[in-house]
């Protein structure tokens, strides 16, 4: 294997680690910020009010995106 090819090869695995992962994350991100908008909008200063709609936007994109995510897992 010539350093090349090995290269090549992490390159296309981190780039499919970041395809699986975007989703989830975006989503994440964005419930995130609109939560806090929330809560500074409101004065709530409660820490688990940002934690719970964040896993459930977190498993709604896991259920979402599954096969997409999937399908790109099995071509590799």
């Amino acid at each position: 294997m010539s350093s090349d090819l090995a290269l090549q090869i992490g390159r296309d695995a981190l780039l499919m680690v970041m395809l699986i992962s975007a989703p989830m994350l975006g989503l994440g991100l964005l419930v995130g910020i609109v939560v806090s908008i929330f809560q500074a909008t409101t004065q709530i200063q409660e820490q688990t009010l940002s934690f719970i709609p964040k896993i459930v936007a977190v498993f709604v994109a896991m259920v979402v995106f599954g096969p997409w995510m999937l399908s790109l897992m099995v071509s590799y």
